[in-house]
């Protein structure tokens, strides 16, 4: 008989991905980023035919994705190699040109709407105003452009405009727990919520009509609701409330005065329908675990990108209301079964206080597993691990790596107040749910104390870090991708518009000194004895370059090992997928040798 090799890293990683998407008025032809050659592009498809053609070959990701109402040009943001510095441009339906909008060299630009007739584009972005932002209103036509708002404070974003543009609301961003949403018409803004409180966050915003405005919003509560401002009585009312439901996303279908309402509580979505005449709700099930993006389409149809443990993002299209989906994409890992991917199974294990804390365990196939697991803290740190795909999971289950990822205290989709236990904190609770989880692993047989590596990403690439100082018993090798070493230089160097969050979000360098020092990895070199491999991309404008080279110095000059890949053409993340390949190729041969 013949006899098959295990999958190679490649096939996991050339897993071809869809990054964002939009749908045009007629439905005649659908837009994606994806990485069909190896580089994010613009492609499109022209329904209902599915054969994918090229519209662009810029090879960047795509921050902003939106289609003319009319069809006649479709506005896409892209940034350089990483550096998140997103420049607005228009492109033709046939794709090709680009033709710049909003474009100035290291100036961010964050697309907010554009009007029905496509003359007029608003935008908020860093030109005059890097740590506060500036909201900006551009004739395409005339070239003319008005400020509509000063951030002053606090970073200020334009988050809906009104139909026939007499007023737009803006959310006052404080930080990742804290925003108030307000607005602005006849030249005056107004508070969407009852009270200025802090302790609350106002998120989507949608506008049905020029009086009325729906969004999400936690005012009074832990976990977010729907709610309701009048522009006419500045009336604001709480509208509908899930049980143990955290609301993120609201889309408003006009046809059928229907308001699409995606929520989760933990790892999975769910999508909700309200109708606004009944106010009846119903669930619609969704064809994934996780939803990236829903767009109702003036017809009333559904397109959704999402994806799951096993599912790489595709993107999938109802024509009734979600009772049945149809997938427009059919991305899948090349070259490996559905028998060879493993579902996570989902843990709540008590942690040192007796928080609960909830997790994701991928579990390696008996006849795979070589009995070690890899403790993954996911980024963030107010994020969380979900039930969505990663290639380097799916790789490293496949190799023979059990992966444990926790939800630890101040994970987002949770509620509020689990959500805040991060700020101010970023060393000592979360940590401690991470060695608490370990030792619940190693209690229900699930590890063995000596058979337990560690890799993270960003924030989590701050606890591999913080972990190996400290807890460095429990691992025989630790990877750090994109992570923070040393909490006083990450608040010198994070973006401008960042900074205001930084006391509240991490601690203030002269109040919080001890804190901030306690919090730091550096503080730890002398605990960090394992062998390292530390990634980082050049580009990297949330976790700079210098993070990683001043603990990859230090540790080196006690004589360490330390293997350190700087990928000089990304940034906080992979855009290209050889660079990807080569980082993930590297981990297994790095994890391989720590085992054997």
């Amino acid at each position: 008989m013949i006899q098959f090799s295990k999958p190679d890293v490649e096939q996991f990683f050339r897993t071809l991905n869809v990054q964002d998407f939009v749908v045009r008025n007629d439905e005649k032809q659908l837009v994606l980023s994806t990485n069909l050659n190896g580089n994010y592009n613009l492609w499109a498809m022209d329904l209902p035919n599915e054969f994918p053609y090229p519209l662009t070959f810029h090879n960047q990701p795509c921050q902003a994705l939106y289609y003319e109402k009319k069809g006649r040009f479709i506005v896409a943001g892209f940034d350089r190699d990483g550096d998140e510095n997103t420049q607005l441009y228009a492109i033709p339906p046939y794709g090709g040109e680009l033709v710049p909008l909003r474009v100035k060299e290291n100036e961010r630009h964050f697309f907010i709407h554009l009007s029905e007739d496509g003359k007029r584009l608003y935008y908020t972005g860093t030109k005059g105003n890097p740590t506060y932002l500036n909201s900006y209103l551009y004739n395409i036509e005339t070239g003319d452009e008005t400020r509509l708002l000063e951030g002053k404070e606090v970073p200020t974003f334009i988050a809906a405009v009104s139909p026939d543009e007499q007023s737009f609301t803006f959310v006052k961003q404080f930080g990742n727990t804290s925003s108030l949403g307000y607005v602005q018409t006849g030249g005056k803004h107004y508070l969407i919520t009852p009270q200025e409180d802090l302790q609350q966050i106002v998120s989507d915003i949608v506008y049905t009509s020029e009086t009325e405005i729906y969004f999400l919003t936690n005012y009074d509560a832990d976990l977010c609701y729907l709610a309701k401002f009048n522009v006419e009585t500045k009336q604001f009312e709480k509208i509908l409330e899930i049980e143990k439901e955290d609301l993120r996303t609201i889309k408003y279908d006009k046809k059928n005065r229907l308001l699409y309402l995606i929520g989760s509580y933990g790892v999975e979505d769910r999508l909700y329908a309200f109708d606004l005449n009944t106010k009846k709700t119903t669930e619609i099930l969704l064809p994934t675990s996780v939803v990236e993006k829903i767009i109702v389409a003036e017809s009333g149809n559904l397109y959704v990108l999402g994806r799951s443990a096993i599912r790489p993002n595709n993107i999938f299209h109802s024509t009734d209301q979600g009772n049945s989906w149809k997938e427009l994409t059919h991305f899948r890992i090349p070259g490996v079964a559905d028998e060879q991917l493993v579902e996570p199974e989902v843990f709540t294990y008590p942690s040192y206080d007796g928080l609960e804390i909830e997790a994701l365990f991928f579990q390696a196939k008996p006849e795979n597993s070589n009995d070690h697991v890899i403790l993954w803290p996911h980024g963030g740190p107010q994020s969380l691990e979900r039930k969505w795909f990663r290639s380097l999971f799916q790789f490293l289950v496949n190799r023979g790596y059990s992966i444990f990822a926790p939800n630890f205290r101040g994970s987002s989709n949770y509620g509020l107040s689990f959500m805040k236990m991060v700020e101010r904190n970023w060393g000592h609770g979360p940590r401690l749910d991470n060695v608490a989880g370990l030792e619940f692993l190693i209690e229900k047989g699930y590890a063995k104390r000596d058979k337990i590596l560690l890799m993270g990403g960003s924030y989590g690439g701050y606890m591999a870090l913080l972990l190996h100082g400290r807890h460095a018993e429990y691992f025989k090798a630790v990877v750090d991708i994109f992570g923070v070493s040393n909490l006083f230089s990450f608040i010198e160097t994070v973006p401008e518009f960042w900074k205001p969050f930084m006391d509240q979000w991490v601690g203030h360098p002269e109040k919080d000194k001890e804190l901030l020092k306690e919090h730091s990895p550096i503080t730890y070199l002398d605990g960090m004895t394992k062998p390292m491999l530390v990634i980082q991309g050049a580009n990297d404008p949330r976790v700079v370059k210098a993070e990683s080279d001043q603990i990859v110095e230090a540790l080196r000059k006690k004589g360490r090992r330390v293997d350190y890949i700087v990928l000089e053409d990304e940034g906080h993340g992979f855009s290209k997928k050889e660079n990807e390949i080569k980082v993930y190729r590297k981990i297994l041969h790095f994890f391989d040798e720590m085992i054997n």
